[in-house]
C-alpha cells in the first residue's frame, strides 16, 4: 500500500493533479467539519435564539482550546511524510504512535480542565444570564469529551499523510449525517444538551471509523510497541516542530480577535455588521487555498524526506499559483456580483456600500493570503517552522494591528482602514515567504537522513 501511495505522490509527469487529488477531499472534509458547529447552532435557533447564542459562544472557547492539538498534529504530519519519503517506515510508524499518544494525553487533560472550569471560561469571555447557562451546559458536555476531537484530528492527519485523503472525507460525511439526524431527534426534547450529545456521539463514531481505517489500511496496532523505550529524541523534535507552527496560527487568530475588539469599541453599528458579513464570506474565499496548502505540506514533506528538493520547490510554486489563480478569480467574480451577494444578507444600503469597497480590498488581501496558506505549509513540510513564526510576530503585530490602529482609528478611515491593514499584513508576509521558498535555507531543515537520496537525485 505504501509503495503505491509513494508512486502516486512522486509521479513527476503530473503537475497540479497530485496536489489536487489530496486538496479536493481535504476541502470537502474541512467544509463538513465547519458544518458540525453550524448545524448545532441552526437547529437550536429553531428552539431558542439564546440557546443558539450560547452554543456559538461555547464553540469560540472550543476553537481556542483545540489549538493545543495543532502542536502534535502538525509535528506528526511533518515527521511522518518526511520519514515515508526517506523510506524509513519504522520511524514513520513510531511518529504516528507518538502523535496518537500525545493527542490522547493532551486531549484528556484539556477535557478535564474544561469539565472542571467551564463556568469561569464562559464568564471570562463575557457571557451573561441565559446565554451563560446555555453555553456552560454545552461546553461542559462537548468540552468534557474534547479528547475525541484530538483523536479525530490525529487519526485523519496520519491517514492523509499516507496519501489517503478520501477516507477521512467519507467519515466526515457520515459524521455530519449522523449529527443532523441526532439533532433532529434530540434538540426538540433536550435543547442544548441534545445538541451536545449529538456532537459527542458523532465525534465518537468518527474516532471509531478512522481507527478501523488506520489499522486496516495504513498501520498495525503493534506500532505502539515502538514507543518502548520512550522516544525522548522524537518527543523533543515534536515540540521543536509543533510549537512554532501552532504559535504562528495562534498569533494570527489573536490579531484577528484584537481587530474584532477594535471594531466593537470604536466603529459604527453599520461597520460592525459589514465586518460580520464580510468575515463569513472571506471564510469561503480561503477554503480552497487552505486545502491546497494542507495537501502541499504532505507532498513537500514526502519529497524533502526523499531528498528531491528541486521537485519539492516546483510543487510548492505550483500549489501557490493554483491557490492564487483560484482565489483571485473567485474574488473577482464576487466584486462584479457584490451588490446581489450582499443583498442576500441585508437590505441596508450603507452596509452594501461599505461591503462593495471591502470586496475590492479583499482582492489584494486574498492574493496575499493565498501565498501564506500555501507557502507556509510548504516550509513546514520541509521542517522550516521557525521562520514563518518569527515573521508572523512582526507582521501580525506591527503591520496588521499597528496598521489597523493607525488607519482605522487615528486616521479615521474606519473599517476600510482595518481591511487595508489586514491586506498589507497578508501581502507582506506572502512576499517574505516566497523569498524564503525561492532561497536555499529551507533545504537544510529536513529531519530525515536523506543526504544519499539528495546526492543521487542531483547526480
Amino acid at each position: 500500500m505504501n509503495n503505491r501511495i509513494m508512486k502516486i505522490l512522486a509521479e513527476k509527469q503530473d503537475e497540479c493533479p497530485k496536489i489536487m487529488k489530496l486538496a479536493v477531499p481535504i476541502m470537502i472534509e474541512t467544509v463538513l467539519f465547519m458544518m458540525l458547529g453550524f448545524v448545532d447552532v441552526y437547529m437550536l435557533s429553531r428552539y431558542s435564539d439564546l440557546a443558539a447564542s450560547g452554543v456559538n459562544t461555547a464553540n469560540q472557547v472550543i476553537v481556542v482550546l483545540s489549538m493545543v492539538f495543532l502542536v502534535f498534529s502538525t509535528a506528526g504530519s511533518i515527521q511522518i511524510t518526511q520519514y515515508l519519503g526517506a523510506e524509513q517506515k519504522e520511524n514513520a510508524s513510531r511518529a504516528a504512535a507518538l502523535a496518537l499518544t500525545l493527542q490522547m494525553i493532551s486531549g484528556l487533560v484539556i477535557s478535564l480542565l474544561v469539565f472542571l472550569f467551564s463556568g469561569p471560561m464562559i464568564h471570562f469571555i463575557g457571557a451573561k444570564e441565559e446565554v451563560y447557562d446555555f453555553a456552560n451546559q454545552y461546553l461542559t458536555l462537548v468540552g468534557g469529551f474534547l479528547f475525541l476531537q484530538a483523536l479525530n484530528n490525529a487519526l485523519a492527519s496520519i491517514i492523509r499523510c499516507h496519501g489517503l485523503a478520501k477516507p477521512p472525507m467519507l467519515v466526515a460525511v457520515g459524521v455530519n449525517l449522523l449529527n443532523i439526524v441526532l439533532d433532529i431527534l434530540l434538540v426538540p426534547a433536550m435543547g442544548v444538551i441534545g445538541a451536545g450529545l449529538a456532537t459527542v456521539i458523532g465525534r465518537a463514531a468518527g474516532v471509531i471509523a478512522l481507527t478501523v481505517i488506520l489499522f486496516r489500511k495504513v498501520e498495525k496496532p503493534s506500532i505502539f510497541r515502538l514507543l518502548r523505550p520512550w522516544p525522548r529524541a522524537e518527543l523533543k523534535q515534536v515540540f521543536r516542530l509543533g510549537v512554532p507552527s501552532a504559535a504562528e496560527t495562534f498569533l494570527y487568530q489573536l490579531s484577528q480577535l484584537i481587530i474584532t475588539s477594535l471594531v466593537l469599541w470604536n466603529l459604527t453599528e453599520n461597520e460592525l455588521i459589514t465586518k460580520t458579513y464580510m468575515s463569513n464570506i472571506a471564510t469561503l474565499f480561503l477554503l480552497f487555498s487552505c486545502s491546497v496548502g494542507q495537501a502541499a505540506q504532505i507532498v513537500i514533506g514526502y519529497l524533502v524526506g526523499k531528498g528531491d528538493f528541486d521537485e519539492a520547490k516546483r510543487q510548492g510554486y505550483r500549489a501557490y499559483r493554483l491557490a492564487l489563480i483560484v482565489s483571485v478569480c473567485v474574488v473577482g467574480i464576487c466584486i462584479i456580483l457584490r451588490r446581489p451577494i450582499m443583498s442576500c444578507f441585508t437590505e441596508n444600503p450603507e452596509v452594501i456600500r461599505l461591503a462593495g469597497i471591502l470586496f475590492i480590498i479583499e482582492l489584494f488581501l486574498e492574493a496575499g493570503r493565498a501565498g501564506n496558506l500555501t507557502v507556509i505549509p510548504c516550509l513546514r513540510g520541509a521542517g522550516d517552522v521557525k521562520f514563518p513564526t518569527m515573521w508572523a510576530i512582526f507582521s501580525n503585530m506591527v503591520i496588521g494591528l499597528g496598521g489597523a490602529q493607525l488607519l482605522g482609528m487615528t486616521l479615521h478611515m474606519g473599517i476600510q482602514g482595518l481591511w487595508i491593514a489586514m491586506a498589507a499584513d497578508e501581502v507582506f508576509r506572502s512576499i517574505v515567504m516566497l523569498i524564503r521558498w525561492h532561497g536555499p535555507k529551507w533545504r537544510n531543515k529536513q529531519i530525515t537522513a536523506a543526504k544519499e537520496n539528495a546526492a543521487e537525485n542531483a547526480g
